[in-house]
């Protein structure tokens, strides 16, 4: 027990003693977070003063830097408003001076309006002097004459109305005969072309195939009921289908010599097979068409293989087949295109030129002629169109287009060689069909046509009536003359012959001196 109050005793007092220990520090902690706190104060004060000093400092500097650009400001606008001021004094001057001059134009103006004014009266008393006088004459002419003045107006009216009247019928007669004339003139100008294109010529040579029949009962089938057959077989075709009384044959009419083939082939077969259908027909011609476009392709590579040219695009080489089956004045137009190609390869190796371009140009300077029936313009445009259109040269087109003299200059040696091989082709006797009479007939009235001109001494009609060559005596006909001579001779072929396409007059006038040495 005693054992226990001294271990509680010590226990309160170790307890009071720690109290009191606990109470002396936190007094001392006091005191020192005191003394911090002082000198933090301190410390702050003193950065606040060092902050306000340089504060103040940049403020200082900013206002004088804004004070001095201020200033500097102030200066040039001065300097703009005194510049300013100048001007505006300049142009006072310049003004006061145009004020002057306006001053003294207007002091003239004002003189020179009092001398016109009292001319213009000078001229107002002459002129009424003057409209007394004319008053006066034409009373002493009313009285000499018996005619007043108004009846002369109406009689001189009068006389005028009757000789326009007059005037105004010979115009219109003039005026109607010369339309008559270049109308026929034209017309016939647009039916030579016209026939130069579809060779009208041979029309019933060139634009019909025959196809035989068995026997006149096939007709009614290929008829059909109500014509149904036939209907839809010319227009799966594109041909007209002629039947008539012509025994044992059926006529198929177009100007495309390609649709004629295929319409003809397809209806032999129609005519072998028994079924005639419109279900059929349009069968057979579909499949005949294709056959017929690998046909074209295989008369295309043959020619190529005939002129040694190496290769060509194949729609090129499509048209070359289709040209089988187009002719131009009776002439083959493929024959003729291969014998162009021949005539120029062998006339550009005579003369050192490129032969293969030659032969090229040749092959297709008519190519145009494939489409003509489809395409506008003409055949010579649309062969370098095509050229054109699948990347030939500039000089290939140039040859094309140039073949047809007058069209466009050739602009090289291959393309006189290629016009001069068409010529040679197309002009030879035998190469188109034409009546050996009737072409003999022509080339002598284009001689005689030529020959009734005065100064003319001979005249040659050449390549097969394409162009007559005059020569004329250089004595009685100068070189202004040879022109017109040339321009009256055209216009009197075109007035008295017929003719397909152009011919071209050509006046040569030649003086010649000679000697003789002895």
């Amino acid at each position: 027990m005693e054992n226990f109050v001294m271990i509680v005793i010590v226990a309160f007092i170790a307890l009071v003693f720690g109290y009191i220990l606990h109470l002396i520090y936190s007094k001392l902690n006091i005191k020192s977070a005191e003394q911090i706190s002082e000198q933090i104060i301190k410390e702050a004060k003193m950065i606040a003063d060092t902050k306000l000093k340089e504060a103040l400092l940049e403020a200082k500097l900013i206002v004088d830097k804004e004070r001095k650009e201020f200033e500097h400001e102030i200066k040039e606008k001065k300097q703009s408003i005194q510049s300013m001021e100048n001007k505006i004094n300049q142009r006072e001057e310049n003004l006061d001076r145009k004020i002057d001059t306006v001053d003294k134009r207007e002091k003239d103006l004002v003189g020179k309006e009092k001398d016109i004014s009292s001319k213009e009266h000078m001229l107002s008393l002459k002129f009424s002097e003057l409209n007394k006088m004319k008053e006066e004459q034409k009373k002493i002419l009313e009285k000499i004459s018996g005619v007043t003045r108004e009846e002369a107006k109406r009689s001189l009216i009068n006389e005028m109305e009757k000789e326009a009247k007059q005037d105004a019928v010979v115009l219109a007669q003039k005026l109607e005969q010369e339309t008559r004339e270049n109308a026929s003139k034209k017309s016939k100008e647009i039916l030579s072309i016209a026939i130069q294109r579809v060779a009208a010529d041979h029309t019933a040579d060139i634009t019909t195939s025959t196809v035989q029949i068995p026997s006149d009962e096939i007709k009614g089938r290929i008829i059909g009921r109500e014509g149904r057959n036939i209907r839809a077989f010319e227009q799966a075709t594109g041909v007209d289908v002629i039947v008539d009384d012509t025994p044992e044959a059926i006529a198929i009419s177009a100007f495309d010599g390609v649709r004629r083939q295929i319409a003809k082939i397809a209806l032999e077969r129609l005519i072998a097979d028994g079924r005639i259908h419109p279900a059929r027909i349009e069968e057979i011609v579909d499949k005949v068409k294709k056959e017929m476009d690998q046909h074209l392709k295989e008369i295309g590579e043959q020619a190529l293989i005939e002129t040694g040219i190496p290769c060509l695009n194949l729609e090129i080489i499509k048209l070359l087949g289709k040209l089988k089956y187009r002719t131009s004045y009776g002439q083959n137009q493929l024959k003729h295109t291969l014998e162009v190609a021949w005539l120029a390869g062998a006339i550009a190796g005579e003369l050192g030129l490129d032969v293969m371009f030659c032969k090229k140009a040749g092959l297709l300077h008519d190519i145009g002629k494939a489409v003509d029936h489809d395409v506008e313009g003409t055949h010579h445009q649309i062969s370098a169109d095509i050229a054109e259109k699948y990347s030939e040269s500039p000089k290939m087109v140039n040859a094309i287009l140039s073949h047809h003299e007058g069209i466009e200059a050739p602009a090289s040696p291959e393309a006189f060689v290629v016009a001069a091989a068409d010529a040679i082709s197309a002009a030879r006797p035998g190469a188109r069909m034409e009546s050996i009479e009737h072409y003999l007939k022509r080339l002598e009235k284009l001689e005689k046509i030529a020959k009734e001109f005065k100064g003319v001494s001979m005249a040659y009609a050449i390549q097969a009536g394409r162009e007559v060559r005059i020569l004329v005596e250089p004595d009685s006909i100068d070189d202004k003359q040879s022109q017109i001579l040339a321009h009256d001779i055209a216009k009197k072929v075109e007035q008295e012959l017929e003719y397909p396409g152009q011919i071209k007059i050509t006046v040569i006038r030649e003086t010649r001196a000679q000697e003789i040495a002895k």
